[in-house]
């Protein structure tokens, strides 16, 4: 029974998940900023890792320092002005030079094996500031895809050796200092969001149960004696 149950609820989630993006295919909710993501709203970074801003003077001022504003789908409009306080603040500032390290939980950035955009940065307010990429499977080894240019902007992970077979859960971005202004508010590049534009869904822990399950049901058939 528990194993039926266990089929019942992950069938029930991916049920859930596929209706969902049809639904969001059909209204274009999958559509951020002009880009299509069809992993709907899980194809964004769900939790902060780090955040370690350049702070030098009180700037980046405090409301710009709230690292959870760069999780889920952008929400800045158009290229924003930067916030006054806390209430209206919807990016996070990394400070000259500063980084800042977010995670997909529910499902892992991919390749496409093409010349697609698999990564893209939402960077937002007036200065275009550019950021280093990384990414890791594991958040212990790294690997440079090189910058995002800044404003929105996209990487190839394919150009860098990855592709449809490739995981990861991790991405780090690090302001290059060399740009943008150094004495307002919102020093260093603006991270509005991060979103994954080729992912595959986590499998659930009932699922790797029902796949050990079946690994087992076929090891016990094949060593059944013929008759």
């Amino acid at each position: 029974m528990k194993f039926v149950s266990s089929l019942v609820v992950s069938t029930r989630r991916v049920l859930w998940f596929a209706a969902c993006c049809v639904l969001s295919s059909a209204a274009h909710a999958d559509i951020f900023k002009g880009i299509d993501f069809p992993g709907c709203i899980s194809s964004f970074a769900d939790a902060v890792v780090n955040y370690s801003p350049t702070i030098t003077g009180g700037v980046p001022s405090p409301g710009n320092r709230e690292p959870l504003h760069a999780l889920g789908a952008p929400d800045v409009v158009g290229i924003g002005s930067a916030c006054v306080s806390t209430l209206n603040c919807h990016a996070v500032t990394l400070g000259d030079g500063g980084s800042i390290t977010l995670r997909f939980t529910d499902n892992f950035l991919t390749g496409s094996n093409s010349a697609a955009l698999d990564l893209w940065i939402f960077e937002v307010y007036g200065d275009v500031e550019a950021t280093s990429v990384d990414i890791s499977p594991d958040g212990i080894n790294w690997f440079s895809v090189g910058k995002a240019s800044g404003s929105t902007s996209g990487v190839d992970l394919d150009a860098f050796g990855f592709g449809s077979s490739s995981r990861f859960s991790y991405v780090r971005l690090t302001d290059d200092g060399n740009q943008g202004g150094q004495t307002d508010p919102t020093v260093g590049a603006d991270i509005d969001a991060i979103g994954a534009a080729f992912s595959v869904a986590v499998p659930e822990p009932q699922t790797y149960a029902m796949i050990g399950a079946g690994l087992l049901m076929l090891m016990g058939i094949a060593r059944r004696p013929f008759v």
